[in-house]
């Protein structure tokens, strides 16, 4: 600030202490203040520092994206195969229960659907498995009699089977709840898918393990197991049914 010249010595000494009091606070801010004369390194080694620290976020953020990308490509691959099998499986589960269950009385057959209980993850959720009979209205899977479980058992088999067939399967004893028309209806079908034919482009073998002869006559080879009290042992004994003619058909 401007200051005038001090007239008297009692002025000038007033001008003086004012002048040391000024002097002592700007000292002490200045002490206050305490000037990091290491500043500017410090600086350009956090900067250094934040530079590696935002290149490890980038990697770390492109990594966790090319996993996240890599685990929506799986569950794509998982949502379009499980699609693709249902689709199939489902078109085809109608077809066959029909042809299980048609007959000259109802030449219809029944009906035999599958639903989803979730479109966006169906592989997380339920299929629910609906079969009604000829001549039957919808009712819970649980609420069919024994033999029309199996009936609709075998027909979710089978079109399981026509997704990626096998070379052959076994059935132990499935016609075990069934009565003589089922017994002969599901002789028929395996007799069938066991022909090549336009609607049967790929035939399959299957083993069928029965105690009913209406499955014995629908078979290509018998295959008997019984005990050789001689040898003391069991033996099996085969019998080939391609030499005789086929059975007729008859309606069921």
């Amino acid at each position: 600030r401007h200051l005038t010249a001090p007239s008297s010595a009692k002025e000038k000494e007033a001008v003086e202490r004012e002048l040391q009091k000024s002097i002592s606070d700007l000292a002490a801010e200045l002490e206050r203040t305490a000037p990091n004369l290491k500043a500017v390194e410090q600086y350009a080694a956090i900067k250094e520092k934040e530079k590696e620290l935002a290149a490890a976020y980038e990697g770390a953020r492109q990594e966790a994206q090319a996993a996240t990308d890599a685990f929506h490509a799986v569950r794509q691959q998982r949502h379009d195969a499980f699609v693709a099998a249902f689709e199939h499986i489902s078109s085809e589960i109608d077809v066959i229960y029909k042809d299980l269950t048609r007959s000259s009385v109802h030449p219809l057959g029944g009906t035999a659907y599958l639903s989803l209980e979730s479109e966006d993850e169906p592989y997380l959720a339920g299929i629910k498995y609906t079969a009604m009979p000829p001549t039957k209205r919808y009712r819970d899977m649980e609420q069919l009699s024994g033999g029309e479980k199996t009936v609709a058992a075998l027909a979710l088999l089978f079109a399981i089977h026509s997704y990626r067939p096998s070379p052959f399967f076994v059935l132990d004893e499935v016609d075990a709840a069934l009565d003589a028309t089922n017994v002969s209806r599901v002789a028929h079908y395996l007799r069938y898918k066991t022909r090549p034919s336009e609607r049967n482009p790929v035939p399959f073998q299957s083993i069928v393990i029965s105690l009913k002869d209406i499955f014995y006559e629908k078979a290509d080879v018998l295959v008997g197991v019984a005990r050789d009290v001689g040898a003391g042992c069991s033996k099996a004994y085969t019998f080939d049914l391609n030499r005789f003619e086929p059975p007729q058909e008859a309606e069921v």
